[in-house]
């Protein structure tokens, strides 16, 4: 089915994005899989060719365009080309970081960030989850004491996406122990901060370019100036950006579908068993009927998912069906197509076996299936 949501302008984008990606990323993929993350100078020539930032006021060098279809092509086609891990630092960065920037900054602070963050000098991450209490935000154990004109910072943090590469870190605290969700602050940590240390490079089933770390603060001393979005809004500001990131998450799983499912359909019409091609057996043509299907159904729900938050208008409830739905999709449908590659699918010189690996995660972070569902259950009930 096509697509109705995009025209030329965004044609064109895609065009730009596609030709980096083919001469950036997808060349030096393999290598950074082995070194577990990317080279930051990627990043960089990402932001000169205009790929960070497109939200962003042009007074700070953005796009100055509050338009999600231009994110969604960038994860659409770094999903396409089947790396993932090494795009996945320019994804989270624009859908996921971003936004707390733009929303959030004061004048100083958007002096201060913004121009690095959309030129590539300065890549951001997002630190929420806790060794011991996993994404239970409202059991938060790392510290922020009020101290002088700052804080003193003491806790940890882990499965930090970007930890190992970014240079600012929007880190959720707890300010006021005392309260549960207006107890809660994001502070923005700086590289090279005393009392800042960065863990090892996660050892990970997928997306093994893609550097994940665990994060320690040590009476990490923070300015008052480096508070975002104001003491004891965090836990709200949080809330308001997470449709927004479950969105770019189904948007993932969905062009992640569909990428495994074009590499199959080219598989089966070139292999031959048992005296044909493949895809003449009834089984496989069905098979195939059944994840297009699934498919169309997908791109549809996301390209009105895509509409409403440009429109202002998503909800918890529609970005969690999505969240959870087209990531449950995702693994269906690679699980189906590396069936029809036999042994082949096995093998991790073939794409279809790293997109096996990188999907797992897809229902666990930015929320799991059963949290989404349990978003969706509340609000149909009242509850």
């Amino acid at each position: 089915m096509r697509r109705i949501i995009f025209d030329e302008e965004h044609d064109m984008f895609r065009e730009s994005v596609r030709s980096f990606i083919d001469k950036e990323i997808v060349p030096n993929h393999e290598k950074w899989e082995q070194n577990g993350k990317v080279d930051k100078e990627m990043f960089q020539k990402a932001g000169s060719n205009g790929f960070l930032g497109m939200a962003v006021p042009e007074q700070y060098g953005g796009g100055g365009v509050e338009d999600f279809r231009y994110n969604s092509i960038i994860n659409e086609e770094v999903q396409l080309a089947g790396v993932v891990g090494s795009g996945m630092c320019i994804t989270l960065h624009n859908d996921v970081c971003l936004p707390y920037f733009i929303n959030y900054c004061n004048e100083e602070q958007a002096d201060r960030w913004m121009p690095g963050l959309v030129n590539g000098n300065l890549m951001s991450a997002i630190a929420m989850t806790e060794p011991a209490i996993g994404s239970d935000l409202a059991s938060m154990g790392t510290s922020a004491r009020r101290e002088g004109n700052g804080y003193v910072v003491n806790g940890s943090k882990t499965f930090i996406t970007n930890g190992i590469n970014s240079d600012l870190i929007i880190t959720a605290v707890k300010t006021d122990p005392s309260e549960k969700h207006k107890g809660m602050s994001l502070l923005v940590i700086e590289d090279g901060m005393e009392g800042f240390e960065r863990g090892r490079n996660l050892d990970k089933l997928g997306m093994k370019s893609q550097d994940t770390a665990e994060l320690f603060f040590n009476d990490l001393y923070i300015p008052e100036e480096n508070v975002l979005g104001g003491e004891g809004s965090g836990f709200l500001n949080l809330v308001n950006n997470l449709p927004q990131e479950r969105l770019s998450i189904a948007i993932t799983g969905t062009a992640s579908a569909q990428a495994a499912f074009n590499w199959t359909v080219e598989y089966v019409t070139e292999r031959e068993a048992f005296g044909q091609k493949i895809s003449a057996f009834q089984n496989t043509r069905f098979e195939l009927a059944e994840m297009k299907t699934e498919l169309d159904l997908a791109w549809v729900f996301v390209d009105r998912q895509i509409e409403a938050l440009n429109e202002g208008e998503l909800t918890a409830e529609d970005a969690a069906e999505a969240k959870w739905w087209c990531t449950e999709m995702q693994l269906r449908t690679i699980t189906r197509c590396l069936q029809l590659f036999g042994g082949y699918g096995f093998m991790n010189e073939y794409p279809i076996a790293r997109a096996y690996a990188d999907a797992r995660v897809q229902t666990i972070y930015g929320g799991t299936t059963e949290i989404m569902k349990e978003i969706i259950g509340r609000q149909i009930t009242g509850r």
